[in-house]
């Protein structure tokens, strides 16, 4: 489709050429064409409402100039059937039946890599997504973010980016200390030496399994003094859990290329290097014993402190040094994936980029909302482990992988999502996934019959001239436009763009094989020449289906 507009909007600006030396019009630049979709087929394949642009130019009705700009159009009769002027002055574009055809060889010869384009030229990206404080275990919130990441990372590598897909280890700070005082509180409870549980302090029974874990694994632990004791409790603590995450994530079909510590940037110098560089420029201030830094100089709605009075650096301290890191190490672009509650944290590291001397561009965020677990309609009580949260891996091992990942997809990542359980885990068409799914098994199946019935493959030869029904017409427009759909959600990461299409193209798909399958339409007939053809349609939306699926990190089974 991409490869139809740009032809289409080359001979708009030839026609205006045109139409403008023949109408009289005053000299004007041709503005951008913007194509558009239209919601009913009368009104064609593609529509611009172009001529309302340039009716502010050469103040002229948008119709009229509509009208002019069709007869001086010199349109390919193999691309484009006809043109229309309708409304007020919308072109609509009735694109030739050849041109859909088309598409189905194009899918089958591509295959697994029908969709996929060089838009990247091979640039780095980091996408950071998840980053869970090693503090707990994962909750369904960590879950729509690690399918979102990986969904996003996904479809900027079938564009053509390099991408590194990252964790970020919150290994330093508050957060851990107060997971090992818990733990050490745990671990002298159990032992019958009562002590004062910390104010803001990790109440989840699995505070209890990892003291348990941690004193089977080293029975003189509670040998130590407080403070040695509290140290050993967070380190270990915190290392147990992440591997829990790790595993949790890989249960999930998240594989990062990288985890990279808080720690490492203390370790290394990172933040005082971040910390020299922002002074050098004249950036940082004192504010009695806290040093502060003037955010609000690049964008953002105040300063902020960096070092408190106390000495100990802030979290945003940590993020300058990591961002100065990540940029350091040549990626051109970064993504994050953090919750909505962080929509406003978003100029301050921007602020940091540009003091640091960089183009705050560079960072694109990814905001997600709250997940809401339902069970049957109602809340789903929280997990007895967490006590706070449903996690992760509960909701898992109850819907599976591919419900899991599919349902955290469909809906925008700033929108709310209502996950209901029950839904999650029906065989029937009310459950998204199964009924993508099924679209590809189904097509699968198509196959295997008609094999059975001496119609094997490949279909790459077949006459498709022969399809000519308005719903075979419908699914290879879909098939057209899925190549853009992948670099629009790519670009934008916005994978539910993906799919909500893969839900456009498999409602297509059931509706064109009931309504045809027991009558003389059937996919397979005694007409072999026609029911060649139709299989090869069928043979290209079940290719869609799979690499749509692939990119969500969904399984497409070939039996259902």
């Amino acid at each position: 489709m991409e490869q139809l507009k740009h032809a289409l909007t080359r001979e708009l600006g030839a026609a205006f050429g045109r139409a403008a030396a023949a109408e009289g019009w005053p000299d004007a630049a041709m503005p951008e064409v913007q194509w558009e979709y239209p919601p009913e087929p009368g009104f064609g394949d593609l529509a611009t409402p172009v001529s309302f642009a340039l009716a502010k130019l050469l103040r002229r009705r948008p119709r009229e100039i509509a009208t002019a700009l069709r007869g001086a159009m010199a349109v390919d009769p193999g691309l484009v059937d006809r043109v229309e002027v309708a409304g007020a002055g919308y072109l609509n574009v009735f694109v030739a039946k050849a041109r859909w055809r088309a598409v189905v060889p194009d899918v089958l010869a591509a295959g697994a890599a029908y969709g996929r384009a060089d838009l990247g030229h091979g640039r780095r990206v980091q996408v950071e997504f998840v980053s869970a404080n090693p503090t707990g275990p994962l909750h369904v919130g960590h879950g729509r973010g690690a399918a979102v990441g990986d969904a996003v990372a996904s479809l900027l590598e079938a564009v053509g980016y390099r991408v590194e897909r990252e964790f970020y280890i919150n290994d330093a700070g508050t957060q851990v200390r107060l997971l090992g005082e818990s733990v050490w509180a745990r671990l002298q409870e159990a032992a019958g030496r009562p002590t004062a549980f910390p104010e803001n302090g990790y109440h989840g029974e699995y505070v209890r399994d990892v003291a348990s874990q941690l004193a089977t694994a080293d029975p003189d632990l509670n040998t130590l003094g407080a403070g040695d004791g509290v140290r050993v409790c967070a380190e270990r603590g915190a290392a147990l859990l992440l591997e829990e995450i790790k595993t949790d994530l890989r249960d999930f079909g998240v594989v990062f290329d990288s985890w990279f510590s808080e720690k490492r940037l203390f370790e290394r110098g990172a933040i005082d290097a971040a910390l020299a560089t922002l002074r050098s420029g004249g950036y940082l201030y004192e504010d009695g014993r806290a040093l502060g830094f003037r955010a609000s100089e690049f964008g953002d709605e105040k300063d902020r402190i960096l070092i408190r009075s106390t000495g100990e650096p802030t979290y945003f301290t940590s993020d300058i040094a990591y961002h100065a890191d990540k940029i350091r190490r040549g990626f051109h672009k970064l993504i994050n994936v953090w919750g909505a509650d962080h929509g406003g944290y978003v100029p301050r590291v921007k602020a940091a980029i540009r003091a640091l001397g960089h183009d705050p561009e560079i960072l694109q965020v990814i905001l997600l909302q709250m997940v809401r677990v339902l069970r049957g309609g109602q809340p789903a009580p929280m997990s007895k482990r967490s006590g706070q949260f449903v996690e992760l891996r509960e909701v898992v091992g109850e819907v599976g992988r591919d419900a899991a990942r599919f349902l955290f997809l469909t809906r925008r990542s700033e929108s709310q999502l209502d996950f209901d359980i029950e839904v999650a885990k029906t065989q029937s068409m009310d459950n998204p996934v199964f009924y993508v799914q099924y679209a590809h098994a189904r097509g699968c199946s198509m196959v295997r019959k008609a094999e059975e019935a001496g119609l094997s493959g490949p279909y790459a030869d077949a006459d498709l001239s022969l399809l000519a029904l308005p719903e075979e017409l419908q699914l290879m427009k879909l098939l057209a436009v899925y190549p853009e759909t992948v670099h629009n959600a790519a670009l934008a990461g916005e994978p539910h763009r993906v799919t909500a299409y893969l839900q456009e193209l498999a409602a297509a798909f059931h509706g064109y094989f009931t309504r045809y399958k027991d009558s003389e339409e059937r996919v397979i007939s005694a007409d072999r020449d026609l029911s060649r053809a139709r299989l090869a349609m069928v043979t290209a939306v079940r290719q869609v289906v799979a690499n749509g699926l692939g990119l969500l990190g969904v399984s497409a089974p070939e039996r259902m």
